[in-house]
């Protein structure tokens, strides 16, 4: 887990600040996972971890499935390192996450969802109940950083590279705001 904050940290990629997460929520720390994921090595580096901990288990995947975009290069580098195919679910013109680009899965796959960071675990979600719609069956999910606050959890196995609290407020709480730091928004989905 260390050697993963290490990485994220020489990479450039843990930043500290006031950001406004792509929940809405504003937090004192945002991961820009794509700074370290640039680097295959330190991509296989840092998710060496977590295939051993899925390999101990044994999980008995069909496929690695990430929301996009943050989950794209997560599952590539997990499926390449698992030996199985990867590939990625994405939101519609509705916003809807939906699985296209002539991707398939079967009744009974067994899924692992793959994530660069889980803070609300909303995309998890959402790529889960697509691929359920589907007929797969999700048997866990992999991060790179996992950054969830208390009283946030998922139904499945969570195999976290990291585990790095962040403070995440509601806009109206939000202690940042209180004090007048300036509001940076660095991810790439667009807020309704």
């Amino acid at each position: 887990m260390e050697k993963t904050i290490t990485l994220l940290r020489e990479s450039g990629a843990m930043l500290e600040g006031h950001f406004l997460l792509s929940s809405g929520r504003h937090s004192d720390r945002y991961f820009q996972c794509a700074k370290l994921l640039q680097y295959p090595d330190r991509a296989a580096a840092a998710l060496t971890r977590v295939v051993e901990r899925i390999k101990g288990d044994p999980l008995s995947l069909d496929a690695v499935v990430g929301p996009a975009m943050g989950g794209i290069i997560v599952a590539y580098e997990l499926g390449r390192q698992l030996g199985i195919p990867a590939f990625f679910t994405e939101r519609d013109d509705k916003g809807i996450m939906v699985l296209r680009r002539g991707f398939t899965v079967q009744k009974g796959d067994r899924i692992l969802i793959a994530e660069d960071v889980i803070t609300t675990t909303t995309s998890s979600l959402e790529a889960a109940d697509a691929l359920q719609a589907l007929g797969a069956q999700i048997v866990g999910v992999a991060c790179l950083v996992d950054r969830r606050g208390a009283g946030v959890s998922l139904p499945w196995t969570l195999y976290e590279a990291s585990r790095i609290p962040a403070a995440s407020w509601d806009r109206e709480s939000c202690a940042l705001c209180k004090q007048g730091l300036p509001l940076v928004k660095p991810g790439s989905r667009k807020l309704i």
